[in-house]
């Protein structure tokens, strides 16, 4: 990855484009997670239905805030876990548009712990934080397993290899695992102690 690279997929991102980027667990479909023609378009790309949800990459937990209400409980959560392999479901506000969480009051919150994703939300705002893999298929650990359809129609950053195993998701308002996923005992322990 080049300084080449990243200046080429904020560039995409601010234009509504497509950008596939490295992460601590696969390679992620990225664009701008406020525009709502920016996401239907990741839903295009993946062939994913319109009802599943999309989650958010931040480069920070504390930007969070901007874009949900979490309780104590749940900023100490993102605290303890993000950045890292983890989505947190918080209650969204207005800023989160309908089709990035299909209509529901909950968006996923991602804080990868990997330089290049976080430098690229730096740059861009919120980014979308999906798997850059057709719905249905395995999720990609390198470039050339990311399906051709996608990676022509993307700005792809070639991290090199990632690690491969997907974030866990959680619902901690719920108390609950909703993806197992790496750090999963972990999370499953904090959410036992702070019942």
């Amino acid at each position: 990855m080049t300084d080449t690279d990243l200046t080429a997929a904020v560039a995409a991102i601010r234009r509504g484009d497509l950008v596939v980027y490295p992460t601590e667990t696969v390679y992620g479909l990225g664009a701008d997670a406020l525009d709502a023609d920016a996401i239907g378009r990741v839903f295009e790309a993946k062939d994913r239905p319109r009802d599943k949800p999309l989650s958010m990459a931040l480069p920070d937990a504390d930007v969070a805030a901007d874009y949900t209400d979490p309780t104590d409980r749940e900023m100490a959560f993102c605290e303890q876990f993000l950045p890292g392999p983890v989505t947190v479901l918080l209650k969204r506000n207005d800023r989160v548009p309908d089709a990035l969480v299909a209509g529901k009051e909950r968006v996923g919150i991602r804080v990868p712990d990997h330089d290049i994703a976080r430098d690229l939300t730096r740059r861009t705002g919120p980014i979308t934080a999906t798997s850059a893999n057709r719905s249905g298929e395995p999720s990609a650990r390198r470039v050339d397993e990311i399906d051709a359809g996608i990676r022509e129609r993307t700005v792809v950053i070639d991290g090199g290899e990632t690690p491969g195993t997907e974030s866990t998701v959680v619902d901690v308002s719920a108390g609950e695992i909703v993806r197992r996923g790496a750090r999963a005992d972990d999370i499953e322990a904090w959410l036992n102690e702070r019942l």
